[in-house]
């Protein structure tokens, strides 16, 4: 009978996001109740557990997605972006083309949200496609690629960094084993894949081929470019690894811990970026922190999902559901990182957003992390890859890609869904290879 009201919760959900097009927040609390009631949870208690999801789960991460946010948008605002990506393609040359742009949708989408760095880069795309001659999707998808995977797997990105919480991951170490899982997702992904599309014909719609080209002179150089848009990695890669190398309780060792801190190394990053990309070009506080203000807007909505997804989970514990759904798939053959896969692939499919995909699952899926001997990492990477999975038609990244690339639904099918695909399969694959060693 749980598992039932779970389904059916799911259900709901499905219903009201897809059918109705009810707000993804709204839809998870009407959810949440529903199934703590089901489960036979005073409504009192149900609205207490709600409260107490949304409080766990935003306490963490409103520092982090809001600090995150204003990175993003200094990096888009000041130049950085498209200065690593013009910088990126003279290097590299027209032979190697898309190699330079995964590596564009790599660093810029770290730390820029995943629309966000869409609408910035596939105009800059569209740019490089014309004058090298090249076809649009060849350029373009693996660059799309890049920025899906870094949306899917890394920390500090929404789903990623929200899933870690809930699994108490180390976020050292998911962004560690997620960028070696990244890096054959997106290769495959992006490059190897879009070689077999050159036949399929994307014509861009005209108002999307002229996009706002700073000047050279406007933009920051590439070196510190590239610095501020990787610093929370680098912040956090250097916590991760002095916390293997280092004694436990050495004074070096809490330092680096501190600053590796998600929290302390966005702040450090938000505010070396205000100095560097702002400040250190002439412009003034004002100006600055308008254009930071202007960030947060962009992810309240975010947030609002998030923290449904979070009293959702809260009420899955508090009800005995998960903890029965842990003990029944405990006699299961199926590795824990697969049945968490499929369980956030079926959701993606269903509902059609990676982030609510992933979240849903994690609360659905949190038992196996304690229950058996799987790393909690790694089970953060093997939800965000299936949560990646299959976008089709109610997925907003899905018409996204189909109008700015001008292609019909089928062709969209053809090639966004194959690469949305290709990298959940290929991140399921490197979950499974890490598990061997880990």
């Amino acid at each position: 009978m749980p598992l039932l009201i779970v389904i059916s919760g799911i259900l709901l959900l499905f219903l009201l996001i897809a059918k109705f097009k009810l707000n993804p927040f709204i839809t998870f609390i009407i959810v949440s109740l529903f199934v703590g009631i089901a489960e036979g949870m005073e409504p009192v208690a149900v609205v207490d557990s709600i409260q107490k999801g949304i409080g766990n789960i935003l306490g963490f991460l409103v520092i982090i997605l809001g600090l995150g946010a204003m990175l993003g948008k200094l990096v888009a605002d000041s130049g950085a972006a498209q200065r690593i990506t013009t910088k990126l393609v003279a290097k590299f040359g027209k032979k190697n083309i898309q190699w330079a742009v995964v590596l564009t949708g790599f660093i810029v989408g770290i730390p820029m949200f995943y629309s966000v760095g869409f609408v910035i880069l596939v105009p800059l795309v569209f740019t490089i496609a014309a004058a090298t001659g090249l076809p649009l999707l060849y350029v373009g998808l693996p660059m799309l690629a890049s920025l899906s995977v870094t949306h899917g797997y890394l920390p500090p990105h929404p789903a990623p960094t929200a899933i870690a919480e809930i699994f108490q991951a180390d976020i050292g170490k998911t962004l560690f084993y997620g960028i070696l899982v990244a890096i054959p997702a997106i290769i495959v992904g992006g490059p190897l894949l879009s070689r077999t599309m050159k036949n399929i014909k994307a014509t861009p719609l005209k108002e999307f081929i002229n996009p706002t080209i700073l000047k050279e002179e406007e933009m920051p150089g590439t070196g510190i470019s590239i610095f501020t848009a990787l610093l929370p990695v680098i912040l956090i890669g250097i916590a991760a690894i002095g916390s293997l190398l280092l004694p436990e309780g050495s004074t070096i060792g809490q330092v680096l811990s501190f600053i590796g801190n998600p929290v302390i190394a966005m702040l450090i990053s938000v505010l070396v970026a205000i100095y560097t990309l702002g400040l250190a070009r002439g412009k003034k506080m004002v100006e600055v922190m308008d254009s930071v203000g202007t960030a947060i807007t962009g992810i309240t909505m975010v947030l609002l999902i998030i923290a449904g997804a979070g009293a959702l989970k809260q009420v899955l514990i508090d009800s005995g559901v998960s903890e029965y759904i842990g003990e029944m798939l405990k006699g299961s053959s199926i590795s824990p990182l697969i049945l968490a896969w499929l369980i956030a692939t079926v959701i993606r499919v269903c509902v059609g957003s990676a982030t609510v995909a992933g979240l849903t699952a994690a609360g659905i899926v949190l038992p196996l992390a304690t229950g058996a001997n799987v790393s909690p990492e790694l089970m953060v990477l093997a939800i965000g890859s299936g949560s990646l999975m299959l976008s089709h038609v109610n997925d907003s990244g899905f018409w996204l890609f189909k109008e700015y690339f001008n292609l019909s639904v089928k062709d969209t099918l053809k090639t966004w869904t194959v690469m949305e695909t290709t990298v959940g399969v290929m991140g399921l694959v490197g979950v499974l290879v890490l598990d061997v060693f880990i």
